[in-house]
């Protein structure tokens, strides 16, 4: 058994237990406002479609609803909903690729054939990598945000928590749109949701999105011998997304939902910026080799069917989710590393993946309480070619201009070909059958306690085979054999099931709250590398990461003492064993310099413990205030050897755990005029310091920054208009959204600041 360090509680600890009497204070004056709706409505735990009060849940839950996401102007990818949560940060790499991390734990990892530490569905379907979360969002209902490892309640094993967007789908009564904005950078975007009764128990609904966007990030010259790279290389974006579903109640028992999507995706990725160069915020610099436009389709249907079997509720969902990419961008981040360009190199992916998912949920009510038993089986299919070039491509030889910085160590001893090895193409194919029974069951055990005991297993099977190939500048093609340690080409296969469950104890105050006491566990499968293959040992055992688990005890009180205010607090520790990390490691070029080569990897242990309040209270007509605050601490625990580099690791934070995560936000609305409502809002969040990866050094952190965005409108109540002034990033923030070690470190960067009009027409509101 490994000992835990005792866990000093920092004073500023203090400060969100200060808020325990806060509300208290808020709900003399609240008594005395006008009545206003109650923010915590009943929700339904989608994955389950179970409705439950939020208060009733004994676990960490958010939920943005459908008002909370028009404030916040419009969510353009899924990262955006961190501006909205406290605890919850994203790594974005590769313009579209998402990691998750809640309350310090996921794996800032951009790779797309391993699901992330948070699980992220949509509409209740599993969404197997971090490829899907990328694509623009649109047409939502609400977003429910699970913390803490799950398994038991969602379909799918995590490691941090869950995430599920939900979207608006075919009923009896819809909310119809049009809008359209206009903004910086050449911004349009239009979106439009619309939806009737075919027949007196069917209805349909059909939503879509088109936004386009210039270039965000100036692409300037830093080497007098490079001339100026293209705009381009700043990021474009051009993406569409249709949805349509399909509703029919065949009787009073049973329903059936069909949904199908479709999002495209022909933008091009932004350029990283190389940490060598001398560039101002906002600006990168590439001489634009490696620019490729994007063509990525994401698709997908799913059926969910709903009936009523001997008391049993039962719930089956059918789903089937796709998608291909083929993008590029210069991975370097630099017109001529090292002064010279002979060093440059490209990146690109060309990528497609199936998966075919079935869910079956049985739940009942009992006169002791409510059982669910569940069950959930997967198919996966993976395939990726991942290559790196310097200068011009031939498309059909794979021969570039110049060698690509890095070749000659990785074709190690005994060359194919007398000549220079100038590109590396590495290969891989992943199959990973998921399947699992789950059970989650409350136990009413006195008129105001509740236990709850959840218990999961899940069996995975995951087969990956590959190759490493360098192509010479003469066309011949040969293994890598990085180090002599054989040729890289191979398979292997990965096969093990695993428990994990809950236990939850909760104490309900009547019309004032609820008191939880939970532990959880979850974990992450362990997989294959599926970039770079250096030589044999990519395949073998020793060359595979493990799956990691998380065991998170939890106490909390949520509270909704009047209509007007609602708030909650919760302490947690999260013992993190095995953390899945992006190593690097660097090595020796010929010409004196180093590459870094990295890879997916376990570190031996990590904690991360805190403490998170937030509250929403409406203390007036009209005034909605909303804050958050999440206190954190994490440590990673080292002591193998890791290559030698177990010190570079020891103590060091957790990756994207800022310490101290902040939220506020207010919406104010007044009648100016007979059928004119005017209204402001305002949404800001801090993020303190973070680190971008596990070695922890300096010049891989980033500040702490605050994001503030705002808008303010009029609504045009007789004719259902609304005209509105929007602003994003309006302090005009230039952070990393992640980071990766190549030549020297190169970041993804965020946009500056944008603003612009939107126009919506509620057509039946």
């Amino acid at each position: 058994m490994r000992l835990r360090p005792r866990i000093r509680i920092p004073m500023k600890y203090c400060v969100p237990f200060a808020l325990l009497g806060a509300p208290l204070v808020f709900q003399s004056f609240g008594a005395h406002a006008q009545t206003a709706e109650k923010r915590m409505e009943t929700i339904s735990v989608s994955a389950t479609f179970r409705k439950a009060d939020i208060e009733d849940i004994p676990a960490s839950v958010d939920v943005l609803s459908a008002d909370d996401i028009d404030t916040a102007n419009g969510l353009n990818s899924a990262e955006d909903i961190t501006r909205l949560l406290t605890g919850v940060q994203a790594a974005v790499a590769n313009g579209s690729q998402i990691a998750f991390q809640i309350r310090g734990i996921g794996a800032v990892d951009h790779q797309a054939l391993t699901p992330g530490a948070a699980a992220i569905y949509q509409d209740g379907v599993f969404l197997a990598t971090n490829v899907q979360t990328g694509t623009m969002l649109y047409d939502l209902e609400r977003i429910e945000v699970l913390k803490g490892p799950q398994g038991t309640l969602y379909g799918r094993n995590a490691s941090s928590g869950a995430i599920n967007f939900l979207t608006r789908n075919a009923s009896s009564e819809q909310l119809n749109y049009l809008e359209a904005s206009a903004g910086r950078f050449e911004r349009f975007d239009t979106a439009f949701g619309y939806g009737d009764a075919l027949a007196e128990n069917i209805s349909y609904r059909v939503a879509g999105r088109y936004l386009t966007q210039g270039p965000t990030l100036d692409n300037v010259q830093t080497d007098p011998n490079v001339p100026k790279g293209p705009d381009a290389a700043g990021g474009e974006r051009d993406e569409f997304g249709l949805r349509g579903s399909l509703f029919w109640k065949t009787s009073e028992l049973t329903d059936v939902l069909l949904r199908a999507h479709y999002e495209r995706d022909r933008g091009i990725n932004v350029t990283p910026r190389n940490d060598s160069l001398d560039v101002d915020d906002f600006e990168i610099s590439s001489e634009g080799l490696g620019l490729k436009d994007t063509e990525n389709d994401f698709y997908g249907m799913s059926l969910r069917a709903r009936t009523v079997w001997n008391g049993w509720d039962v719930m089956s969902l059918s789903a089937y989710e796709g998608y291909k990419q083929d993008y590029g961008f210069d991975f370097d981040g630099s017109p001529a590393p090292y002064g010279s360009t002979d060093f440059n190199a490209n990146l690109s992916y060309d990528r497609s993946y199936d998966q075919w998912s079935q869910e079956l949920h049985f739940q009942k009510s009992f006169g002791w309480g409510r059982t669910l038993f569940g069950g959930m089986l997967s198919a996966e299919s993976f395939e990726q070619r991942y290559v790196i070039w310097c200068g011009e491509l031939d498309p059909d030889t794979y021969v570039g201009t110049c060698g690509y910085v890095g070749a000659p160590g990785r074709v190690g001893p005994n060359p194919a070909s007398d000549g220079d090895a100038v590109t590396l193409i590495t290969d891989i194919s992943q199959d990973r059958t998921s399947a699992a029974l789950f059970n989650y069951t409350d136990f009413e055990i006195g008129p105001q306690t509740t236990l709850t005991v959840g218990a999961r297993y899940t069996y995975e099977d995951i087969e990956g085979s590959g190759q490493g190939v360098h192509v010479f500048d003469d066309g011949t093609q040969a293994f890598n054999n990085r180090d002599g340690l054989g040729a890289a080409v191979g398979s292997n296969e990965i096969e093990e099931g695993r428990f994990t469950g809950n236990l939850a104890l909760r104490y309900k105050i009547p019309d004032f709250g609820a008191a939880y006491a939970s532990v959880a566990s979850g974990y992450k499968s362990g997989g294959f590398n599926g970039e770079v293959q250096n030589n044999g040992t990519h395949f073998a055992d020793e060359g595979l990461f493990d799956a990691e688990t998380v065991v998170a005890y939890e106490i909390g009180f949520k509270s909704s003492p009047t209509d007007t205010l609602s708030w909650n607090i919760a302490a947690f520790y999260q013992d993190y064993d095995a953390p899945q990390a992006r190593i690097f490691v660097a090595f020796d070029l010929p010409d004196g310099g180093s590459i870094t080569s990295n890879s997916l990897s376990n570190l031996d242990a990590a904690i991360a413990y805190g403490i998170e309040a937030s509250a929403s209270w409406r203390p007036l007509e009209g005034l909605t205030l909303d804050a958050g605050v999440n206190l954190l601490e994490t440590e990673i625990e080292q002591e193998n050897d890791l290559g030698g580099n177990a010190a570079t690791f020891d103590g060091n934070p957790l990756p994207f755990a800022s310490e101290t995560t902040l939220r506020f936000s207010a919406r104010y609305e007044r009648e100016l005029a007979a059928n004119r409502l005017g209204f402001v809002s305002l949404n800001a969040k801090y993020n303190s310091d973070y680190y971008l990866d596990a070695e922890g050094l300096d010049s891989r952190m980033q500040d702490g920054f605050v994001l503030l965005d705002g808008a303010l409108g009029m609504r045009f109540t007789d004719s259902d208009i609304l005209l509105e002034l929007w602003g994003r990033n309006l302090l005009n923030e230039d952070y990393a959204v992640s980071g990766y070690g190549f030549l020297g470190y190169n970041t993804f960067r965020s946009e500056p600041a944008s603003y612009g009009l939107r126009l919506r027409w509620d057509m039946n509101s």
